[in-house]
């Protein structure tokens, strides 16, 4: 498995040398630099090319949304660059303007996750092979938004059905999924192939194109 070369951006120091240093503890990460404001990561993400970026979804110089929007520019500029975007709360209106133009190479994740290198690492790897992440908190809120809306097909998903969608959501496979919620694999590929059926979506084998088509549609948009 290929070093995966990282650029942090937190503003508070200690947050992000703690960030930096968990990252860097092990041969498959190395932070080529850091951040504390949303300029200074575009500037950061230019000299260095990393394969993907970590940051804070609150920064300097606005204090409000500054960490997604130097993602979707750094998105923009250089698509080969994955973004993982952290916040402390689990907001359906963040997650929906961090996927507005589509999903592909993004994560959300909730900022207790740092404490998790391995999911971090893998949400990082999963961003800069052009895939998508979404923390399960930030699924059921999109999903609460989205079931208050009348007729929603989301309505017909069984409690078994939501969980998996869940775990799709953040990226996981069929046989990740059936670990994670103690069940069969076979049981998780009849559930997935429901979902789809009730969400009207394609089924594909390909993950990212599964994340992709199930947030596309719990964030409401027409496409990934």
């Amino acid at each position: 498995m290929s070093t995966l070369r990282i650029v942090v951006a937190e503003d508070n120091y200690l947050v992000r040398e703690g960030v930096r240093r968990l990252l860097d503890d092990g041969d498959d990460v190395v932070v080529v630099a850091d951040a504390a404001s949303a300029p200074e990561l575009l500037q950061r993400v230019r000299e260095h090319r990393p394969d993907a970026v970590l940051t804070d979804i609150r920064m300097p110089p606005g204090q409000s949304m500054d960490g997604i929007e130097a993602g979707m520019q750094i998105r923009q500029e250089f698509p080969g660059v994955g973004v993982v975007v952290l916040s402390q709360h689990a907001d359906a209106a963040y997650a929906r303007a961090l996927f507005r133009d589509g999903t592909s190479g993004l994560a959300y994740l909730l900022k207790e996750r740092v404490g998790d290198r391995d999911e971090l690492v893998r949400a990082l790897r999963t961003v800069a092979c052009g895939g998508s992440v979404v923390d399960p908190r930030i699924v059921d809120a999109l999903l609460s938004a989205q079931q208050h809306r009348v007729r929603s097909p989301l309505q017909s998903l069984t409690a078994r059905e939501v969980d998996v969608l869940r775990e799709m959501a953040a990226g996981r496979t069929n046989p990740a999924i059936a670990r994670e919620l103690h069940v069969s694999e076979s049981a998780v590929s009849k559930h997935v192939a429901s979902i789809f059926a009730k969400l009207h979506l394609s089924d594909d084998s390909a993950v990212d194109r599964r994340v992709r088509a199930v947030l596309a549609y719990v964030t409401g948009q027409s496409g990934g």
